[in-house]
């Protein structure tokens, strides 16, 4: 199993947790997100990395499960590929590879392109992973990737979501350790050098119910000290057992096979890898009867800002040529997606009528512009869709209030000790009596977004030009208070994440603000003119490209990130905007639950970084917001019958 940390390059100390004396009580409920990172390959390298070991198992996948060599297989949970690269080099066309770490997928594609191997890889988790129903031939979960979840009913979520992308007698083959085995078996203390510098010390203990192997790992470099220190667990399955959860999901002729023996280049702890189980099983036919309709949305209306309104966040006051080509793309899009049906709603006089008028399977609330255009009101909208019982995407409104007051987002942010700005809250009013003793400063409204109010004037350098940019913004924005911030002038970044808590966060990869290009007398932000003005270098000269900065980092604001996307309330889709300091700390600029959805915004080109096209990002929004309405609606409708009753 994994250590838990992150690239061991530019590793820094860390806390140490000290003497535990129950590894369960410190256990994260989801360590799998932070988990899987560069460290991991190095901890767990001479079994991960080990090219024997995985020919062996792909030998032994391949001859349970006789398979054509046009098959369409899916490979769950897959890592940095090296099953599926596996596959591929023998000859298997058609393989998938499916992981929730951006870090191994990003990882295994880089392998594949070198190798030049065909083969596709996906970020994803595995309870609800994207693939068309009933298409694999074969799904594996090579190399013990199965009861890592806290609850059963997410180990069962899995394997209903494998059925349900198998075609009817699809295989299905899992590799698992023998939980009897291991219960026996496991070492309570361990530790190893894994190379000339780091070494890792190991503790595991069984959960109290005995039902988990709690592990910790402390990977200490020699010279840096700590690196990493923390805790995993996964579920002992008995052979009686698996195949208990397998037969109670529906999957039929259950084989269970000799099983893997683990192996390791170094010799030494092999941890939960060492004695493992190796089962196949088959989909079910199809029912004779199919459902009337398959799961998920089919009606969608679209809500979207009122182009006949003014809009004084516009450039000009009012919707321009570039609106009006990207609602055309938009669509355009929107109508490569098969099984939908969508209506566009965005006359604000007949909003309520026409909500009110028919059923939507979902809403999808683009309307980023406010009811009436007004970008205060943009709450409003999420309102009365809860008002209307009509299902949505995106964020609610209570999010979408807190995420409109930058500074109270700063200090939830504080609170998760997440690094932001220094920072000076200035009343509307106000004399500002003690000036900000920080230098160069930015000036932007508390209130507000689509940066309205912020352009390159607002970056000041002195008291003078400080009170000047602070009576302009109470001129164009009276009665809104100004945060006075330090100006940061490191590299800026942009994290976007899809999912949900419930079911699992997906970050896309990280985007970072190129300004090389921009004239060196102009300051570096991103401000009103970036957005709106065409014919600015604000909005020519800059560039947007994946980052390169070391995974260590990029893991730290995407858990920064998804903390926050929790915490504030987001729901499907947000982005969470970072820039660093001049001495390289990365700071939290500001959140962003209802992020544009443009063709050309920064969400759509994180989703082209991870290969995804505009309408695979559509589709990715619509799926996971049909999936959390589904999710929540039964327990709405139980809360609603227990009411009924009780008034009986």
């Amino acid at each position: 199993m994994p250590a838990n940390s992150s690239g061991p390059g530019k590793s820094r100390p860390r806390p140490t947790l000290g003497p535990l004396a129950d590894l369960e009580a410190h256990l994260p409920a989801e360590w799998w997100r932070e988990l899987f990172t560069s460290l991991y390959l190095k901890t767990d390298g001479d079994v991960v990395e080990n090219a024997e070991a995985t020919q062996r198992e792909v030998d032994t996948l391949l001859a349970a499960a006789h398979i054509d060599q046009d098959a369409n297989i899916l490979d769950l949970c897959c890592g940095q590929g090296r099953h599926s690269l596996e596959l591929a080099r023998r000859g298997y066309s058609r393989v998938t590879g499916i992981d929730r770490s951006g870090y191994l997928i990003r990882l295994a594609r880089r392998r594949a392109r070198k190798e030049s191997l065909v083969v596709a890889f996906k970020e994803g988790d595995a309870r609800s992973f994207r693939a068309p129903k009933a298409s694999f031939d074969l799904v594996c979960m090579m190399g013990n990737s199965f009861g890592y979840f806290e609850r059963h009913e997410d180990d069962m979520a899995v394997l209903l979501a494998v059925k349900a992308a198998l075609k009817p007698g699809g295989i299905f083959g899992i590799d698992i350790t023998d939980g009897s085995w291991m219960r026996e078996n496991f070492e309570p203390r361990s530790w190893e050098w894994i190379d000339q510098n780091q070494f890792v010390c190991r503790e595991r203990s069984l959960s109290a119910d005995g039902d988990r192997l709690i592990s910790r790992e402390v990977v200490t470099h020699a010279e840096r000290g700590v690196i990493a220190d923390q805790l995993y667990a996964e579920r002992l399955y008995s052979r009686d057992a698996i195949e208990g959860l397998l037969a109670a999901a529906g999957f039929q002729d259950i084989t269970f096979h000799q099983g893997i023996a683990g192996s390791s280049t170094r010799g030494q702890d092999l941890g939960m890898m060492a004695h493992r189980l190796f089962v196949t099983c088959e989909a079910p036919p199809l029912p004779a009867v199919a459902p009337a309709r398959d799961r998920g949305p089919r009606t969608v209306w679209v809500v979207m800002g009122d182009s006949s309104l003014p809009d004084t966040v516009k450039a000009g006051g009012q919707f321009n040529e570039e609106d009006f080509e990207t609602i055309e793309r938009l669509k355009s899009a929107l109508t490569d997606l098969p099984g939908h049906t969508f209506r566009y709603i965005d006359s604000h006089a007949t909003l309520i009528d026409d909500l009110r008028d028919g059923r939507a399977d979902l809403v999808l609330n683009l309307c980023d512009e406010g009811f009436a255009n007004d970008a205060f009101k943009e709450l409003h909208v999420p309102a009365l869709l809860e008002m209307l019982d009509l299902p949505y995407s995106g964020a609610g409104p209570a999010c979408l209030g807190i995420c409109y007051d930058k500074a109270l987002v700063r200090a939830m942010a504080q609170s998760l000790d997440i690094p932001v700005p220094l920072e000076t809250y200035v009343r509307a009013g106000d004399r500002l009596a003690t000036l900000p003793s920080v230098f160069p400063s930015l000036l932007k409204p508390a209130h507000g977004d689509s940066s309205i109010g912020i352009t390159q004037h607002a970056v000041v350098r002195d008291a003078e030009a400080l009170l000047a940019y602070l009576a302009h913004l109470n001129e164009i924005l009276p009665g809104r208070p100004v945060l006075v911030q330090e100006y940061l002038t490191g590299t800026e970044y942009s994290v976007a994440l899809l999912g949900n808590p419930a079911t699992g966060l997906e970050a896309l990869p990280i985007l970072e603000v190129d300004y090389s290009g921009l004239d060196p007398a102009l300051p570096r932000i991103l401000g009103y003119e970036s957005k709106w003005h065409p014919d600015s270098p604000y909005w020519t000269d800059i560039r947007y490209v994946e980052t390169t900065l070391d995974a260590d980092r990029q893991r730290e604001m995407v858990v920064q990130s998804s903390r926050l996307f929790e915490v504030l309330g987001c729901r499907d889709y947000a982005r969470f905007d970072f820039r660093a300091d001049a001495n390289g700390m990365i700071k939290l600029l500001e959140a962003n639950p209802n992020p544009g959805w443009c063709w050309d915004g920064k969400l759509n080109l994180m989703a082209g970084f991870a290969g995804l096209d505009y309408a695979d990002l559509l589709a990715r929004i619509l799926e996971t917001a049909a999936s959390r309405v589904d999710r929540d609606r039964p327990k709405q409708v139980n809360e609603l019958e227990r009411a009924l009753a009780a008034d009986v």
